[in-house]
């Protein structure tokens, strides 16, 4: 009897949190918070550099494939410092854009003071740079053997390089190699770049 006693002397304002105490436990939460997503902005960066990079490997072995595939040259250019775009060229005469793809909005196609060339060593003299074209890289296209070539038709190797803007560490790049069309990635490390 003397428990219920006690119950009853309670009264309202003994049964759950005061406001002083949730307002606390909020703000810690908020501080937590806010320190998990500044140690996540280096991740998430890495996760976009990467995502960039898949998005241009893939527009890249795309055209190869259906320049093969449909037995017709499939035109690749570089388009406004972070677009690829892909036209076939039909037989006598036209073309049709197949796709238009604008990689991860703050991945822009860039190179880093500093970074090296990637193993391949086909140069880093610009953030799209093919060997032997002159005046930049325009009239690259796969044929339909599958090699990747210039306007005029010389082999063309090179090397796309990408990141986030004052983001070393999301330097990223792929190859093509003329006489095949193989495409490979690069992700740079501070010791060099790792496939």
């Amino acid at each position: 009897m003397s428990s219920i006693c006690e119950n009853r002397r309670r009264g309202p304002q003994d049964l759950g949190f005061t406001m002083v105490e949730t307002v606390i436990v909020i703000a810690v939460l908020l501080i937590v918070s806010a320190m998990a997503v500044i140690k996540m902005e280096p991740m998430i960066q890495q996760i976009r550099a990467n995502a960039a990079m898949d998005q241009v490997m893939g527009q890249l072995r795309i055209g190869r494939e259906a320049a093969i595939a449909e037995r017709r040259n499939i035109i690749v250019q570089f388009q406004n410092n972070n677009q690829i775009q892909l036209t076939r060229v039909n037989v006598p005469v036209g073309q049709v854009v197949l796709s238009t793809l604008a990689v991860e909005p703050s991945v822009v196609f860039m190179t880093f003071p500093g970074v090296p060339d990637t193993p391949d060593g086909f140069g880093n003299a610009a953030p799209v740079y093919f060997e032997g074209i002159n005046g930049g890289p325009v009239g690259m296209q796969f044929q339909s053997d599958g090699t990747f070539v210039d306007g005029v038709g010389n082999l063309a190797n090179g090397t796309v390089f990408l990141g986030i803007a004052g983001v070393p560490s999301s330097a990223r790049a792929i190859t093509v190699l003329g006489a095949t069309g193989r495409v490979r990635s690069y992700k740079a490390t501070p010791n060099g770049w790792i496939q």
